[in-house]
C-alpha cells in the first residue's frame, strides 16, 4: 500500500492528517471529523483510472485554446483578457488579447495590470500562510490574540473566533455583510467596527457564508503581528520575495499603473467603460491588482510548496494548510460520479473530482466591470489563471474548465461559455425582496402624506445615520458618512424608492416609513434589509 498513499498523499498536497474543522476551543481534533485519508480512501476505486495531465496533453490542448479565448470573447464582447498556464513549474503559454479599454486600440499584453476582485483571496491566504510559516501568526489563533479591540455581537464568538475561521467563512457573519457599508462609503475600520452589531447569519463553525469584511478582518489581525499594514506585509512577504513586480495591494498603485486593463460593464448589449471601483476598504479579500506574468509565479509557487527559484518563500506546511478543505459550501452535486461535497479551504475552493483529483479554484467578479478565475491541479503541477476586463459574465471561468477538459478528458465535455453564462445571468439578477416591484407602476397608488410627516434624522447601529430632507420641493434621503444625497420617487402611500450606488447596486430599492398617527417613526430601506438590519428609527430630537 505505500503506493496507494504516497498517491493520496500527493493529491492532497498536504501532508496526510484531519481536515481542517476545529472543535469549539478552535483545536484541530480528529474526534468526530473525516480525515483526509479517509476522504481520499472513498474514491481509490476510482484512482487506478486517473489520467496524468501530461505534458503532450498541455502542448495538444494549447493550440485549441487560441480558438476557445476568441470565440468567447466573440460571443460575450468582452473587451479584454490575459491568460497564464504553468505546468511542472514552468510557464507553459502566456498572452493577451482584446484591448484594455473599450473604444481604444491599445492592446491587451501579459504585463497589463487588471484588478483581480476575489482571486485577492487565495493571494491573501499565501501571504498569511507566509507569517505562518516564519512563527509570528497560526492559522488557529483567535482574531483577538492581535487585534484585542476587534469585537463580534456574541462575546464567546468574539473570543473563539480564529483567523482560519474568517478564512474559511465559517464564523457565523451572514453573507457579505458589511458590503453595502462599503457602497455608502464607509472606510474599512469603520466597517470592521461595526460587524459588532450584526446578528449572526448561522451557528458558528457549523455554517459556510462568504463574507468579505469576516476574511479582511483576518488578514488585517494577521499583519498586526508583522507591525505593518496589510498592504506592506503583502509586498513585503510575497509580491517582492515572488518577483511579482506589478502587484500590489493599494487601488492607487492600480490607477498608477501605465499600461492597466480599465473595467467594462455591458448596458442594453454595449459594453461601455466602467465606473471606478475602489476595494481598498476590502483589500486583503478584493483589492489585489496584478497581471498574467506575475500570477503566473504564483501559480508555480502554489504548485512547489511554496518554493520559488530555489527559493523557499511560504512555509510549505502553514501554505499546505490552505489547500485542505475546512467547511462544506454546498451540496454534493453528483455522488453518482464520485463527486464529494463541495468544500471551502482558506480562500479557496477545494473540490475533487470523479478520477480523484483535488481542484483549488476561486473566482473574481466585480459588478462595476472584472471577471477572473484561478485553477489548480496541484498532483498534476498545473494551473491556469484567466483575467478579464469585463462584467462578469463567466468567459473567465468557461476558458479554464474548457483547457482543463482538453488536458484530462481530450475534448471539451459542454459549453462552458454559455452554462457559465447562464449561471452568472442568475447570480447577478436583482432580489432585494418584494416590498415593491418598480418596473410595473400601481395604477391607482395612494398619495403620500405631506413632507413633514416623514422629515428628520434616524438612525441605525449597523448603517449610521440617515436624514430626510426637503431640498426645493423634493424628498431627499441622505445615508453614509458623507451624507450621499438621494432622491426618492413616491410610489404609494408610504412607500418611495431611491436608486442605491456601488458594487452591489442594481435597480431601485424601497424606502418604506412606518407611520403613527401621520408621523414616521422608523424608515425601512430594501436593499439593506437582507439580513434584517435596514431599520432606522427615529431620532427623539436631532443632534
Amino acid at each position: 500500500m505505500p503506493g496507494v498513499w504516497k498517491t493520496i498523499k500527493r493529491i492532497f498536497a498536504a501532508p496526510i492528517g484531519f481536515i481542517i474543522m476545529p472543535t469549539a476551543s478552535g483545536k484541530h481534533t480528529k474526534s468526530g471529523f473525516w480525515t483526509v485519508a479517509a476522504m481520499a480512501a472513498c474514491l481509490l476505486p476510482s484512482l487506478a483510472f486517473a489520467e496524468a495531465a501530461t505534458a503532450k496533453r498541455i502542448s495538444d490542448a494549447l493550440p485549441k485554446l487560441e480558438a476557445i479565448v476568441r470565440d468567447g470573447m466573440a460571443r460575450t464582447g468582452v473587451p479584454g483578457l490575459a491568460i497564464a498556464i504553468v505546468h511542472d513549474d514552468a510557464v507553459v503559454f502566456l498572452k493577451g488579447y482584446g484591448v484594455r479599454e473599450v473604444g481604444k486600440p491599445e492592446p491587451i499584453d501579459p504585463d497589463t495590470v487588471f484588478q483581480l476582485a476575489s482571486l485577492s483571496k487565495p493571494i491573501a491566504s499565501t501571504v498569511v500562510a507566509a507569517l505562518v510559516g516564519q512563527g509570528l501568526v497560526a492559522w488557529d489563533d483567535p482574531i483577538v490574540k492581535h487585534d484585542p479591540g476587534f469585537e463580534l455581537k456574541d462575546p464567546w464568538v468574539t473570543r473563539a473566533v480564529t483567523l482560519s475561521d474568517m478564512f474559511s467563512h465559517r464564523s457565523g457573519l451572514p453573507d457579505h455583510v458589511g458590503d453595502l457599508l462599503e457602497d455608502l462609503g464607509y472606510s474599512r475600520e469603520e466597517i470592521l467596527f461595526r460587524l459588532r452589531y450584526v446578528t449572526s447569519g448561522g451557528p458558528f463553525r457549523a455554517s459556510y457564508a462568504y463574507t468579505n469584511f469576516g476574511l479582511t478582518e483576518a488578514a488585517v489581525a494577521a499583519a498586526k503581528a508583522a507591525d505593518k499594514p496589510w498592504e506592506i506585509v503583502s509586498e513585503e512577504r510575497l509580491y517582492r520575495p515572488a518577483g511579482m513586480t506589478r502587484t500590489s495591494s493599494r487601488y492607487s498603485d492600480f490607477l498608477a499603473a501605465d499600461n492597466r486593463a480599465v473595467n467594462s460593464i455591458r448596458t442594453d448589449g454595449n459594453w461601455l467603460p466602467g465606473p471606478p471601483r475602489d476595494p481598498d476598504a476590502q483589500s486583503p479579500a478584493g483589492g489585489v491588482s496584478s497581471t498574467a506574468r506575475d500570477l503566473a509565479q504564483w501559480l508555480r509557487l502554489q504548485l512547489a510548496g511554496g518554493r520559488l527559484d530555489g527559493k523557499q518563500i511560504v512555509g510549505s506546511a502553514a501554505l499546505a494548510q490552505t489547500h485542505q478543505p475546512v467547511i462544506a459550501r454546498g451540496a454534493a452535486q453528483d455522488l453518482a460520479a464520485g463527486r464529494l461535497t463541495p468544500f471551502y479551504g482558506l480562500g479557496w475552493n477545494v473540490d475533487v473530482d470523479a478520477k480523484g483529483r483535488l481542484h483549488l479554484s476561486h473566482s473574481g467578479a466585480f459588478n462595476l466591470g472584472a471577471g477572473t478565475n484561478v485553477h489548480l491541479v496541484p498532483a498534476e503541477r498545473l494551473g491556469i489563471v484567466v483575467l478579464t476586463n469585463g462584467y462578469p459574465v463567466g468567459l473567465a471561468e468557461a476558458v479554464s474548465k474548457s483547457f482543463l477538459d482538453l488536458v484530462f478528458d481530450g475534448k471539451i465535455e459542454r459549453d462552458w461559455v454559455d452554462a457559465y453564462g447562464q449561471l452568472f445571468a442568475d447570480v447577478m439578477k436583482p432580489d432585494y425582496g418584494d416590498a415593491i416591484n418598480a418596473a410595473v407602476p400601481l395604477s391607482q397608488p395612494s398619495p403620500a402624506l405631506l413632507f413633514a410627516s416623514y422629515l428628520g434624522a434616524y438612525d441605525n447601529d449597523f448603517y449610521g445615520a440617515l436624514e430626510i430632507a426637503d431640498e426645493n420641493g423634493s424628498l431627499i434621503m441622505k445615508l453614509g458618512p458623507h451624507k450621499e444625497a438621494f432622491p426618492l420617487q413616491h410610489i404609494d402611500r408610504d412607500t418611495f424608492i431611491y436608486q442605491p450606488i456601488g458594487e452591489n447596486a442594481f435597480g431601485p430599492s424601497a424606502v418604506t416609513f412606518t407611520v403613527e398617527a401621520d408621523r414616521a417613526t422608523a424608515i425601512t430601506i430594501e436593499n439593506l434589509n437582507l439580513h434584517g438590519q435596514g431599520a432606522f428609527l427615529r431620532y427623539s430630537h436631532k443632534p
